[in-house]
């Protein structure tokens, strides 16, 4: 049986105060509609407490109203969108996803990613945040350097750096880059969009642990510090891979994930820019 309390209990107090569940359940390249509102309401039955969408994605909407359909007050579910910088005002993007997500307040807005340059976003996210419109902001795949760029004329420095994790992009430069400036990191595609589930070291560290491949790589984020977020739009594998917080991998187990990591420790958060 799915322990709720245990999914929605654990969190991080970020710089900023405010504290963000360790899982959330994403919906990169989910459709909107139907599969999304289903996908989602799902994860808030399972215990989910923290859902991650963006402008880019097209399916705020549906966010919104598998959050509405759900009945759970909107102050315990934490809803993340992302800006998309191809747009010029993120202040002036934001009231859009409020108006599709049909909330008044996002929990955490984040640049998408640094096209055109780091910093000249950032005072727009900054006001999005001074208006009321989100409670914390943020970046998504910004390399340490970008990240020191935009903390240097920052008034409100960023809270949350989205960056592909996992042990196959265990990038331990930025990780530790972003520890000491105090910005937490935020895994996506984790199970490398569902690649590295049929890794042969990953099965057998789950056979060893009793747990899925899914199970043992959002583990894995866990133990290694950062929040993660899961993607699926299966019922089962929703609730299974909320099921990650009563189990520990080994130290031994750890490091031969660790061992899998073909990034050489970088520093940066994309070995290719698609922007």
């Amino acid at each position: 049986m799915l322990d709720k309390s245990v999914i929605g209990g654990e969190q991080r107090t970020l710089a900023d105060g405010n504290a963000i569940p360790l899982l959330g359940l994403g919906v990169w390249q989910v459709p909107d509609g139907a599969e999304c509102e289903r996908a989602v309401r799902w994860a808030l039955e399972a215990g989910y407490r923290h859902i991650d969408t963006a402008q880019a994605y097209g399916n705020e909407g549906s966010v919104g109203q598998a959050l509405r359909d759900s009945g759970i007050p909107r102050e315990e579910v934490f809803i993340t969108t992302k800006f998309y910088p191809a747009r010029r005002d993120p202040a002036a993007e934001i009231e859009g996803s409020l108006r599709r997500l049909g909330v008044d307040q996002v929990d955490l807005y984040i640049i998408h990613w640094p096209q055109n340059g780091p910093t000249w976003a950032w005072p727009g996210m900054e006001a999005a945040r001074e208006r009321g419109h989100t409670r914390s902001i943020g970046v998504s795949n910004f390399s340490a350097q970008e990240l020191d760029e935009v903390i240097a004329i920052a008034g409100t420095p960023p809270a949350i750096n989205q960056v592909q994790f996992s042990p196959f992009e265990y990038r331990r430069s930025l990780l530790a880059a972003c520890e000491t400036r105090n910005v937490a990191v935020e895994a996506y595609s984790p199970l490398g969009t569902g690649r590295h589930l049929s890794d042969a070291t990953v099965a057998r560290v789950a056979e060893g642990v009793g747990r899925t491949a899914a199970q043992v790589l959002l583990r894995w984020c866990l133990q290694r510090g950062t929040i993660v977020l899961s993607k699926s739009t299966h019922r089962e594998r929703i609730e299974q891979n909320a099921q990650i917080f009563d189990f520990t991998l080994s130290d031994d187990d750890m490091a031969t994930l660790d061992a899998l990591d073909v990034t050489g420790g970088t520093d940066r958060a994309r070995e290719r820019k698609w922007w």
